[in-house]
């Protein structure tokens, strides 16, 4: 079915749309509502067609930031989420209940994510030093990983960048060694502190 996924950034929502776009062995494109309109969701409807009639193959559009496309861009969805031609999955960090129509929020399923917690976040960290291609082939220690948590604000995405800024802002022990402290997270992130939302309620809202 269409979906919806409603959650904080870093938690897992284009990473989930590329994991059911690989199971199914769909046709997969991605927009970003910010620099995408109408003619460009045509663009995939018209292929998502040739898929179905040509080749029986489902495609997937996955589109990030849902909530930003305007009504009349929503609209141009619906007759296609509706007889099935396109698989949609809609990324958002808003309520859809008041930023998406109510025809298409209709036609999907709404799948809740909840922020990675410092567990989680840990094993990211600890996967991504063992199995990436480059990073396993080095010694490398992240001594203050809560840290670094804090500075990413829970978002798996941009920790991931942070610690990758930080390992090439370090310099290698003699013994060929790094150690990604509290210095080099700091240097990385450009920031002592965590940021703050307008309201002030951020700092609480991470600790």
């Amino acid at each position: 079915p269409s979906m919806i996924f409603w959650g904080p950034p870093g938690s897992g929502k284009t990473t989930l749309a590329r994991i059911i776009a690989r199971h199914t062995k769909a046709d997969f494109f991605q927009l970003n509502a910010v620099s995408s309109g109408v003619k460009d969701v045509r663009a995939v409807i018209e292929r998502a067609e040739a898929n179905r009639k040509h080749l029986r193959k489902r495609t997937i559009l996955f589109i990030d930031e849902i909530h930003r496309f305007n009504k009349a861009q929503q609209d141009a969805l619906l007759h296609s989420v509706e007889d099935g031609v396109i698989t949609l999955i809609g990324a958002t960090t808003e309520n859809p209940s008041f930023e998406v129509i109510s025809p298409l929020l209709s036609r999907c399923r709404l799948y809740v994510l909840e922020a990675l917690t410092n567990e989680h976040l840990n094993r990211i960290i600890e996967h991504t030093l063992t199995a990436d291609v480059l990073l396993s082939k080095q010694s490398i220690t992240v001594t203050d990983r809560d840290y670094l948590i804090l500075l990413s604000g829970g978002d798996a995405r941009m920790m991931l960048n942070g610690l990758e800024t930080a390992i090439s802002l370090s310099k290698p022990a003699p013994e060929g060694k790094r150690i990604i402290g509290k210095k080099q997270i700091e240097e990385a992130f450009q920031r002592k502190y965590v940021k703050y939302d307008k309201g002030g309620e951020e700092h609480y809202n991470q600790i």
